[in-house]
């Protein structure tokens, strides 16, 4: 079940790697260690930092679902962590675009993310994007946490 706690926009700038106007959610409504979801609104802005040509693409939405799961990572960290373990969105598959751009969209997106499976290194996560009842994209991501430890471990050293 999901934990309806909210949080707002200054707790996840708080504690994902993105800031000012590329801290791109608003919010998260609930959580639980599957699953999350998220809101926003700054897909409306103006000054959104993936808009080109006054525009915000449908695919943008992927980074939507990144900042997402990069939450719900930070919320399934140990309270006593030192230090956030960095991931990197290494593969989308499956991405479905239903609509061309998201900046036309007048309602708050609802951005969501299941883990499909995890490991220590890897998490792969079923992720959507919606507004009002609408989806807008939805695909699958695959996301390598610590990638710089494990190249520094993988034994290619000269």
């Amino acid at each position: 079940m999901l934990n309806p706690t909210r949080l707002d926009h200054d707790w996840i700038a708080r504690h994902i790697p993105h800031q000012g106007s590329m801290c791109l959610l608003g919010g998260v409504e609930a959580w639980d260690p599957q699953r999350i979801e998220c809101r926003a609104s700054s897909h409306r802005a103006f000054d959104n930092p993936l808009r080109m040509n006054h525009r915000l693409g449908a695919a943008c939405g992927i980074e939507y679902a990144a900042q997402a799961m990069a939450v719900h990572g930070a919320l399934l960290a140990p309270p006593d962590s030192i230090g956030a373990r960095v991931g990197y969105l290494v593969s989308v598959r499956g991405a479905q675009l239903h609509v061309g751009r998201l900046d036309d969209i007048a309602a708050d997106l609802r951005v969501e993310a299941t883990c499909i499976t995890r490991s220590e290194n890897n998490i792969l996560y079923q992720f959507s994007v919606s507004a009002a009842g609408q989806l807008l994209l939805a695909g699958r991501a695959a996301v390598v946490i610590n990638a710089d430890e494990l190249t520094a471990t993988s034994g290619d050293a000269p």
